[in-house]
């Protein structure tokens, strides 16, 4: 049933009013509730403000590396360390390889370009900082809902973002509502602040309501693919931090890896693959495999033991695709938003940071009386402050890259070592892309069919195995959200020609292919979706839409 349907049916939702309404629980949002509960202190007022989690609490859908660079938390809480944020290992050093099949080259340190330098920063698990971060923000008086699914956006009369609604509890797989039913709740605020992460399924439709895209690049994604491991003590190496080039990618793909010695023995380890990769036999995730047997990576992790598994999609934060900001009533932050910095393969910061200087224009608006008009102070002051200085530097890292690996290694050279010892900050030159990420497939039969090599159960793994060390759980007398504009495409088109390709590009088994009474079809496992978004991203013929299941549901990263 749609929206007003629902309405119709059942009634009035019952609602909550709001200064500020914060969709998304991550490091953008909470940051956002801190900064503002932190303003209405500073100058002796007050402020409301809710944020909303469709994770069964904070942190537990938050993927992330991590090494983070610890700016913008410098500027939130002076303060920190004694308050006990979690950075609890700072990095000790850094390696750049570039692998071959069997054998790799170490980057001497004199050479690796200035996005690749990690001094002053600390390897963490963004989730216990979330965690952290949530406490944080309740001592100064933020309200958090835990499991309420954002799963519509309310607008008045006049098309103005009024705040969201929270999707309906107890829907059977019918769609019709079961025993335990409660219609979903409108949280309404003078602004409401979107900060879902890359590809949030409200940002979306924000940007297609506000055109909020128009005259910019298509945004450019990747999908990172993460492991934590427990290794031999022998084998700990603490704040060591390690990036890769080459193997297993071809010179026409973007990717790379990461592995990251935390405290405590364990070690983060992962894969990050750039969604505009055109081979549709391609498997991310099994590329990802594949990619730990190098003995350059083997070495640090043989002999352990796999924890926790995880994947989400992630952009690239180049400002050419970065959407308008604001729209009435409301803004975009941190991946909503697009601030990424995959040059540093860094996101967290700059997620704080959006956060922080969107909280200043809501509080200046809301204190000056005003409502659901457009926060124009936030653009101008992402515009002016060092995290777009930053991003600027690294605009083209990525675009660089789509015109081969040699030339994306040299000009990363060039931008981000050469350029800087000569005193240029930024590139005096801006790369654009034309194409979104979905129309690089080409089709099966124009590229090399892929074989890999089937898991060993020891270093390498399966999906199926891999979605269950994710925690992932969903109510599963519920409709699917995982949902098709038109139920035919996927074997007429996406199977015929390009075999299928969902099937391999998303990393927790959701899609299928059989062919059942002699006829071909898509199944369809929502319960195992670990909602990274990449389906709806890579999708060649964007007919999957990536919809807001029950609140509650999907991955708990434990110690990610």
């Amino acid at each position: 049933m749609t929206p007003a349907a629902w309405l119709e049916r059942f009634g009035p939702r019952e609602s909550m009013a709001y200064d500020v309404v914060i969709v998304g629980a991550g490091p953008a949002g909470l940051a956002a509730a801190i900064r503002l509960k932190q303003l209405a202190a500073e100058k002796g007022g007050e402020i409301s403000v809710v944020v909303l989690e469709k994770g069964s609490e904070p942190g537990a859908h938050i993927l992330s590396g991590a090494v983070m660079d610890p700016r913008a938390l410098d500027e939130l809480f002076p303060d920190w360390k004694a308050r006990g944020a979690p950075l609890n290992q700072p990095v000790t050093g850094d390696d750049l390889l570039v692998l071959g099949p069997e054998d790799f080259r170490r980057i001497p340190d004199a050479l690796v370009p200035r996005n690749f330098h990690n001094a002053g920063n600390h390897v963490i698990r963004l989730g216990a900082l979330v965690r952290w971060l949530a406490k944080q923000a309740e001592s100064l008086g933020v309200e958090i809902f835990p499991g309420f699914a954002a799963a519509e956006v309310l607008y008045d009369e006049a098309g103005r973002v009024r705040g969201v609604a929270t999707g309906h509890l107890g829907v059977g797989k019918d769609g019709e509502p079961g025993d335990s039913f409660q219609l979903g709740m409108a949280l309404l605020g003078k602004y409401t602040l979107f900060a879902e992460g890359a590809r949030g399924h409200l940002g979306k439709q924000l940007l297609a309501r506000y055109d909020l895209t128009a005259g910019r690049d298509p945004q450019s994604f990747a999908i990172g693919i993460k492991e934590l491991w427990e290794i031999p003590p022998e084998k700990a190496d603490p704040g060591r931090v390690l990036h890769t080039a080459g193997w297993p990618m071809d010179d026409a793909t973007f990717g790379g890896g990461f592995l990251y010695h935390l405290e405590g023995n364990q070690v983060t380890l992962g894969f990050v693959i750039g969604l505009d990769y055109q081979n549709p036999w391609m498997s991310p995730f099994e590329e990802m495999q594949r990619w730990k047997t190098h003995p350059a990576i083997r070495r640090h992790i043989e002999g352990g033991k796999r924890l926790s598994y995880g994947a989400r999609a992630i952009n690239n934060g180049s400002p050419q695709a970065m959407p308008q900001a604001v729209f009435p009533g409301g803004a975009l932050l941190g991946c909503d938003l697009g601030t990424m910095n995959a040059a540093r393969i860094k996101g967290s910061h700059a997620a704080l940071k959006s956060g922080m200087l969107c909280a200043e224009a809501a509080f200046e608006a809301v204190t000056a009386g005003r409502a659901q008009d457009e926060l124009s102070a936030y653009p101008a002051a992402l515009e002016s402050s060092w995290l777009m200085e930053e991003l600027q530097q690294t605009r083209n890292f990525k675009l660089w890259f789509k015109k081969g690996r040699l030339i994306g290694e040299l000009m990363t050279g060039v931008e981000q070592w050469f350029l800087p010892r000569i005193g240029v900050s930024s590139p005096p030159w801006t790369l654009h892309r034309s194409e979104p990420d979905h129309v690089a497939l080409k089709p099966a039969d124009q590229c090399p069919k892929i074989d890999y090599p089937k898991p060993d159960g020891q270093l390498t793994f399966d999906r199926l195995s891999s979605v269950f060390v994710s925690n992932t759980h969903h109510e599963e007398n519920q409709p699917a959200h995982l949902t098709l504009k038109d139920a035919g495409v996927p074997v007429a088109i996406n199977l015929a020609r390009f075999a299928g390709p969902e099937a391999r590009f998303c990393p927790a088994g959701v899609y299928e292919f059989v062919n059942k009474d002699g006829a071909d079809q898509l199944v369809i496992n929502a319960q195992n979706c670990v909602h990274c978004k990449t389906c709806d991203i890579k999708d060649p013929t964007q007919n999957i839409v990536w919809v807001t299941p029950e609140g509650g549901g999907g991955p708990n990263y434990a110690g990610m």
